[in-house]
């Protein structure tokens, strides 16, 4: 028997002492901090630990055997389900919706891409620390401030009666939706369309592959990455929040729309930033570099960021940006 193959049993012995471990310490927190101040303080179920603790394994398991993540990224990857779980199961659901489009999206076509970039992999959709830290990392500190804010709970969008926990809803959605618009218009559009993208600062013709190129097949997959991570977070809401609270809450969904314009908007804010902060280059053999070198035409862009730190600062920009939007356009009935 391949030891590989126990690692899921592993995880699962291991997940009930540590979900029970951090529970007690919860409830002893709680308790010590009625003694100081006298609001009550929820204590979060042992069954809710044990879930927070034991999908983000399985998660990490499943991730590892579809080599969508090498063990660097698997490891923070367990961290930020944990995070995004133990907050709201709707947020779990999104990153997981995200991890595995996005990462089929990274795969699809993979041959026509390595026929268009110079630092293409075959194993490039193994995500590593750096890739789910700037993919999740707003995400992550949103869901914090939530617990911190809100506590462990599944909550309706209702910025009359929620808003605090609404706010961060959507933030955390629109992180995410921007990740994954931004990922399937990249990876989806320049094997999709049947024309080169233009450049998003001068509207100029450029090679597929060059950053900052857009093509209205790479929005169009944009806004329905968006529109995925909206739905999936709409179907969680629905099955996981409480009838009472839903019936007086409004109509709940406009979220999906609002994941849409989050990987539409993210999608062409990375656009920018990769058309001005990032080198784009072609060499002698015809594919897209990006660091200057010898015999490399310069197409757009200075070498200042990375395509890592680009997605980090999209999600930061929209995750910051979609809840004022959400904020003033939201029905209040």
């Amino acid at each position: 028997m391949n030891p590989r193959d126990l690692y899921p049993v592993l995880f699962c012995g291991l997940s009930i002492p540590l979900s029970m471990f951090m529970w007690i310490g919860n409830v002893a927190f709680s308790r010590l901090s009625q003694s100081i101040d006298d609001d009550e303080q929820k204590v979060i179920p042992p069954t809710r630990w044990l879930f927070s603790t034991l999908a983000p394994l399985l998660f990490a398991v499943v991730a590892l055997k579809r080599k969508s993540v090498n063990k660097s990224g698997a490891a923070l990857g367990i961290v930020v389900a944990f995070v995004l779980s133990i907050s709201s199961h709707m947020f779990f659901a999104c990153l997981v919706t995200f991890f595995f489009s996005s990462s089929r999206a990274t795969k699809f076509r993979a041959h026509i891409k390595k026929k268009i970039e110079k630092d293409f992999k075959d194993g490039e959709g193994q995500r590593n620390w750096v890739q789910v830290l700037c993919n999740g990392g707003m995400a992550t500190q949103l869901a914090i401030l939530y617990i911190i804010d809100c506590g462990s709970s599944e909550r309706p969008i209702d910025f009359q009666q929620h808003y605090r926990s609404s706010w961060l809803g959507i933030a955390i959605l629109s992180a995410l939706a921007c990740c994954n618009g931004d990922t399937w218009a990249s990876e989806l559009g320049c094997v999709l369309s049947k024309c080169d993208p233009f450049l998003i600062t001068s509207r100029k013709r450029v090679p597929r592959g060059t950053n900052g190129g857009v093509s209205m097949v790479g929005l169009l997959v944009s806004f329905l990455g968006g529109i995925l991570i909206g739905l999936t977070y709409y179907l969680t809401l629905i099955y996981t929040v409480e009838a009472k609270s839903l019936q007086h809450s409004p109509a709940q969904w406009p979220v999906i729309f609002y994941g849409g314009l989050a990987g539409f908007i993210g999608s062409l804010i990375d656009s920018w930033l990769g058309a001005t902060l990032q080198f784009s280059g072609i060499d002698e053999e015809l594919k897209i570099v990006h660091a200057p070198g010898e015999n490399v035409r310069h197409i757009s862009g200075f070498r200042i960021l990375d395509n890592h730190s680009v997605n980090l600062i999209s999600s930061i920009i929209t995750g910051v940006t979609i809840p004022l939007v959400a904020l003033k356009l939201w029905p209040e009935i």
